[in-house]
């Protein structure tokens, strides 16, 4: 019925799953194994977005939506703990073991640009609302 709802509704559906992949990375900054309990870090989750044409059926809108979530497998960050259950046991890394390549500060920044997309969102939400409302309080 009204586009810019479609549109915008599509975005905070967007941006929630990237923050959702934020806080995953987030929480796993520390993981050494895999989800097969595999001595392996934690490979970051990054969110691929792309325009959705078929959402907001007016000219010039379109909405997005979630193309893919990958995952980024990099070089791990290598810390010398003998005494970790995950160290590797023998050869030129005996001793180290390997975290994921995880930076905090980026994770962060990406949350906030994300939460401000999400809260820019709400407010077109919001505006086209009160639009809405005037419009009816005229017509009526």
């Amino acid at each position: 019925m009204f586009p810019a709802l479609d549109v915008s509704t599509s975005a905070l559906t967007a941006q929630r799953m990237r923050l959702n992949a934020i806080s995953s990375n987030i929480a796993n900054m520390s993981t050494t194994r895999n989800e097969a309990g595999e001595s392996k870090p934690y490979d970051a989750r990054y969110v691929v977005f792309e325009t959705a044409p078929e959402i907001g059926k007016a000219p010039g809108a379109a909405g997005v939506k979630v193309k893919e979530i990958g995952s980024e497998e990099q070089e791990p960050i290598w810390k010398f703990q003998p005494g970790h259950q995950d160290a590797v046991k023998e050869g030129p890394r005996a001793g180290w073991v390997a975290y994921p390549r995880i930076s905090l500060m980026t994770e962060f920044t990406d949350a906030i640009e994300a939460t401000r997309a999400y809260e820019a969102n709400v407010g077109v939400i919001e505006v086209t609302k009160d639009i809405s409302q005037q419009t009816l309080r005229i017509l009526a």
